[in-house]
């Protein structure tokens, strides 16, 4: 990615064993990266000016990835959501879909369905 272009991918995971493995994921494959153990550290950083997109777990500990998403819509319109859960069901899935979330993926996922994932919402936004 040239210099200049959004290029950070933001995690946020409250279970740190999959966070850090999002993290090493994104570091092997050369993707800048930070991640937050919740979604409020995320939006209190407020690091999103130059994010390529924004990874989040779903089922978070207060504020929801939906919730989230929400509110990153608000503040940034164009910013692609990632959002991954472990508790996929059809409701959980349409309303990630509902609320504009780039990308669904339900845990386990691959580490390639992840980084193609990325790159297929990262691109366009990226330019």
């Amino acid at each position: 990615m040239a210099p200049g272009t959004r290029g950070r991918v933001l995690v946020v995971d409250d279970d740190q064993s999959m966070r850090e493995a999002i993290e090493s994921l994104l570091d092997a494959a050369g993707i800048a990266n930070t991640g937050y153990a919740s979604a409020e550290a995320l939006l209190a950083i407020g690091a999103i000016d130059d994010a390529l997109c924004v990874i989040s777990d779903i089922k978070l500990p207060a504020m929801s990835g939906i919730a989230l998403l929400d509110t990153l819509r608000e503040r940034s319109p164009k910013l692609p959501v990632i959002l991954i859960t472990a508790h996929d069901a059809r409701g959980v899935r349409d309303s990630a879909i509902h609320h504009g979330a780039a990308a669904y993926l339900p845990k386990p996922f691959s580490g390639r369905a992840l980084l193609d994932a990325i790159e297929r919402v990262g691109q366009p936004y990226a330019q």
